[in-house]
């Protein structure tokens, strides 16, 4: 077999085996954002918004990403680039404080957020098909062409700032929450200003990636043969229990110069 050339030694191995073709999704082209998502606004179930209206402040307690929906497609007279439509679904829970000895009252409401970026994904002219797929044979056949695939990847958003306003804060645009989603929070969603709308500021770090399955060849060592055996677990919670180390991070944090570096430039 011919030296494989650019590939460096592999440590406890004379030298690869050989070279395998594979299958793989492609990254053709990827982009990273941090974006403050500014004043968008917090939708409630209509049964829970008298809450909102007779509050007198808010504060943001907690946020999460419940899906991102993603809509790709080609840009005309530029080949080889697509736009990526993607639209944020947010869980907020903020507090709400109705007077000087009230406790704070937990609400969550959906929050929305669009975003678009462009990335070149290529272009691919083939239908792919393959075993195993249940199909009608007299379904007509999509002429399209064989776009590539777009993922996200968003980290854990952090929660910043909330607030109350009697009156619209900004142009929204009109956007109906999935019924997956009203089904999570028990009701339907009025987008229509309400005596007190809240408007909470997130921030958002995102990852989008354009990818494509193509045939590649990479080098390989050898198949992946699993080197431990399966540990079989035990219905006795004790012994399971004395099996998990001492959490010591949870009782000493690391202190500031101990948390290393991140390995990412500043700009």
């Amino acid at each position: 077999m011919p030296e494989m050339e650019g590939f460096p030694e592999v440590e406890g191995r004379d030298c690869f085996k050989e070279a395998v073709c594979i299958d793989a999704m492609r990254i053709y082209d990827s982009c990273g954002d941090k974006d403050c998502v500014e004043d968008i606004r917090v939708l409630f179930p209509t049964a829970r918004q008298p809450m909102i209206d007779s509050a007198t402040n808010v504060r943001i307690k907690d946020v999460s990403v419940i899906t991102v929906y993603i809509d790709l497609q080609p840009i005309p007279f530029n080949k080889g680039f697509y736009s990526v439509d993607m639209t944020y679904f947010f869980d907020v829970c903020v507090e709400l404080f109705g007077g000087p000895a009230a406790c704070p009252v937990p609400v969550s409401g959906v929050a929305v957020f669009n975003k678009k970026v462009v990335l070149y994904g290529s272009e691919g002219n083939v239908k792919v098909f393959s075993s195993g797929a249940c199909t009608d044979e007299y379904a007509p056949v999509d002429d399209a062409r064989a776009l590539p695939k777009a993922t996200v990847q968003v980290a854990e958003p952090i929660a910043l700032s909330a607030k109350l306003c009697d009156r619209p804060c900004t142009c929204e645009p009109y956007c109906r929450i999935p019924d997956s989603i009203c089904q999570r929070y028990g009701g339907e969603f009025d987008s229509a200003p309400q005596r007190n709308n809240v408007y909470v500021t997130i921030g958002l770090f995102t990852i989008v990636q354009i990818v494509r399955s193509v045939p590649m060849m990479i080098p390989a060592c050898d198949f992946c043969v699993p080197d431990k055996e399966c540990v079989s677990t035990s219905d006795n919670p004790c012994e399971l229990f004395r099996r998990i180390d001492f959490p010591m991070g949870e009782f000493f944090p690391p202190r500031a110069g101990e948390l290393g570096d991140c390995g990412c430039e500043k700009h």
